[in-house]
């Protein structure tokens, strides 16, 4: 059969409406072709009505992803396709204006998706009459207002709601108890405030719940144990407040569960211990409190623990060693204390080890931790005393993070033996020594940070270290506060390891000496401060060649001269001080909106935002 007349004219004018379409998407759509035999992307049934239009933007084949756009608004008269069953104009990324009300007319649809476009306005009431519905995504548009109770409720037959990524505000609907066919319930990234419907725990088939990155408020409903088939439950990112319910058990076939970002409190229940297949357990940033129940380590499939920035207490349970699937232990930010475990060395997948932050007490790192293999160690602030073991040289450690500890001695040079290092962090200890030679053999260190020590000696070492293309170049140095001694070597900017820092701090050392010109070559540089370096000279005029300087920090110096227009005139420029300094002359006009304080304590400089310069 021929294309239906109604039918035709409906998508002419949906193309009439479309006023970019650079992949020609509807380009065989003309008047004079049949739409059911001849026009990309539309399906009809035998008696010429469209059931299926189909135009996403975001196509994949085995082989190939075909990715573009489509520019326009919805017309009101898709609403006379009243055969249709499947509508998809998803990933067209610029399909504007409102969801007209007269799609309600299509009793029909089966399936909508809207999603990834810029749709605004709210939901109509009229897709109520989608009494047939099954999957519909609207999701990522800057779609705005309620969700009707009324429309939520029609949707009876819905297996996959996807609303995230919108504007939407008011309550979570209650009658969302009533959509027993759910499978998938997606609405994270809105404004919906209220609590949780406790008829959630009627969605018996729903295995994936996303209500994360919104502002919902009271505690998780009881009825949550009824989820039996849930896999995935995010609360994260919300205001939640009470106890996680006991009934938490029933979760049976759960395997991620993200808590995280809100003000859960009381204890863990025991309770937990029951969800045989949860892998990714992520908890941190709430007010929970108590101890961590040994029930935890019955949890086998764990493959994840986040439960940083609590308020647990006591010891972590030697049950923990059942945890043989584990790559990620995160107990930072609480107040554990008592004797680790020992039989933690067993857990050989272990990657990542943080217990930061946490009065442990330790005195020293425990020996049994050089049987663990973890890639990342963060142990700041755990009461570390002394010199650093031995046993690390010859670790495959990547992040190292000891800060905050009352480490002392000198830097040993079997440092160099760490040659898995991106990152380390000794920062806030009582070493006293210059860097080691070795210390060139870092040649995938990305990240260091030592400030408040008492090193000594050059930095041409930490400059001049080894790197391993494209890897190991710095990203960020911060060695303040320490009795580093200059003057910086004039080529520091070109240097391999510094080609690509974006953070270098250097202040409260006693250098001496110029700025190195060569610091305008660190072109993604976006932090400098060298606040109380005894620095002399004027400022290079090639700063300024550091197109992304954002934050330029230099006060409590002895440089003299004019500051250099190019300098005060980076168009990334947010933080700028160069007070308490020998500097004279008019400070150059500049767009940054920087305070008189900047400029104090410079008896020549004169000028905006200081006092007028004194004709001569």
């Amino acid at each position: 059969m021929a294309c239906h007349p109604v039918d035709k004219e409906a998508l002419l004018d949906f193309k009439h409406r479309i006023t970019d379409d650079p992949s020609k998407l509807l380009l065989s759509w003309t008047a004079s072709s049949d739409c059911c035999t001849s026009w990309e992307g539309v399906a009809c049934d035998a008696s010429g009505r469209v059931v299926d239009l189909s135009r996403p933007g975001l196509v994949s084949d085995n082989d190939f992803v075909d990715d573009t756009y489509m520019s326009g608004t919805l017309s009101p008269s898709l609403g006379n396709l009243s055969s249709l069953q499947l509508l998809d104009l998803s990933n067209l990324k610029d399909l504007k204006g409102p969801i007209p009300q007269e799609l309600g007319k299509l009793s029909k649809l089966t399936h909508l998706f809207l999603n990834t476009n810029k749709l605004t306005g709210s939901i109509p009431i009229t897709l109520r009459y989608f009494s047939q519905l099954k999957k519909i995504y609207l999701s990522d548009n800057f779609l705005s207002g309620d969700v009707p109770p009324s429309v939520m409720k029609s949707w009876t037959s819905v297996s996959e709601l996807g609303l995230s990524g919108n504007a939407l505000s008011g309550s979570i609907p209650p009658p969302i108890g009533k959509l027993v066919m759910i499978t998938k319930l997606d609405l994270h990234g809105n404004n919906f405030t209220g609590s949780i419907p406790t008829g959630i725990g009627n969605l018996k088939n729903l295995k994936y719940l996303d209500l994360s990155e919104n502002q919902i408020a009271g505690s998780i409903p009881q009825s949550i144990g009824g989820l039996a088939a849930l896999e995935l439950l995010y609360l994260n990112q919300n205001h939640l407040t009470g106890r996680i319910p006991s009934t938490i058990s029933g979760l049976g076939s759960m395997i991620f569960c993200r808590l995280s970002e809100n003000k859960l409190s009381g204890s863990l229940p025991p309770s937990i211990g029951l969800l045989s297949k949860i892998q990714r357990l992520i908890l941190e940033n709430n007010k929970l409190t108590g101890k961590l129940p040994s029930a935890v380590g019955h949890l086998t499939t764990l493959t994840d623990i986040f439960f940083s920035n609590n308020y647990f207490t006591g010891q972590i349970p030697s049950s923990f060693v059942n945890l043989l699937n584990l790559q990620t232990l995160d107990l930072s930010r609480n107040r554990l204390s008592g004797q680790l475990p020992p039989q933690l060395g067993k857990l050989k997948s272990l990657q990542t080890l943080d217990l930061s932050y946490n009065p442990l007490g330790l005195v020293r790192i425990p020996d049994w931790f050089r049987e663990l293999r973890v890639f990342r160690l963060m142990l700041a602030k755990t009461g570390i005393e002394g010199e650093l073991p031995r046993w690390l040289s010859s670790s495959s450690i990547s992040q190292l993070d000891l800060s905050s500890n009352a480490l002392t001695g000198k830097l040993p040079w079997w440092i160099g033996n760490m040659t898995h290092l991106s990152f380390l962090n000794l920062s806030n200890n009582g070493f006293h020594s210059s860097i080691p030679v070795e210390f060139k053999n870092l040649s995938l260190l990305m990240d260091l940070d030592i400030h408040s020590n008492k090193f000594s000696g050059r930095l041409n070492v930490i400059f001049s270290k080894e790197v391993q293309d494209p890897l190991g170049h710095f990203n960020s140095i911060d060695l303040s506060s320490n009795i580093f001694t200059g003057p910086v070597d004039d080529d520091m900017g070109e240097r391999p390891a510094m080609a690509s820092i974006s953070s270098l701090i250097l202040s409260h050392n006693p250098f001496r000496g110029p700025l190195p010109k060569s610091v305008g070559k660190l072109r993604e540089l976006q932090v400098l401060k060298l606040v109380n370096t005894g620095l002399s000279g004027n400022i290079p005029v090639e700063l300024g060649d550091a197109r992304e300087l954002s934050t330029v920090l230099l006060s409590k110096n002895k440089f003299t001269g004019a500051i250099p227009e190019t300098v005060l005139n980076l168009k990334e420029l947010k933080q700028f001080d160069v007070s308490s300094n020998k500097l004279r002359g008019r400070i150059p006009p500049h767009k940054a909106i920087l305070p008189v304080s900047a400029f104090k304590n410079n008896p020549g400089l004169c000028g905006p935002p200081l006092p007028p310069c004194k004709r001569i």
